[in-house]
């Protein structure tokens, strides 16, 4: 999880302001940056949006940060 953190770093960002984002509680937020936690796809989705990364990026399935193209027809949420 430490991509997550360094990424959420890189970006300026505070657990709280993360909250604010994702509308994950910032002690449930914490526990997964720690791996004491685990997200939900949905989490997930949130999260990768917030930091402008890829659901990849952020398992460990790419090294690159960018986000893929979205599709005109997926919803933001």
């Amino acid at each position: 999880m430490s991509r997550l953190k360094d990424l959420r770093k890189a970006r300026g960002f505070t657990q709280v302001q993360m909250q604010m984002l994702t509308g994950i509680d910032q002690s449930d937020y914490s526990k997964i940056e720690n791996g004491k936690r685990y997200y939900t796809f949905e989490q997930c989705v949130k999260i990768a949006r917030a930091l402008e990364t890829s659901m990849d990026y952020l398992a460990g399935l790419t090294d690159e940060i960018k986000p893929y193209p979205r599709s005109p027809a997926s919803p933001e949420k």
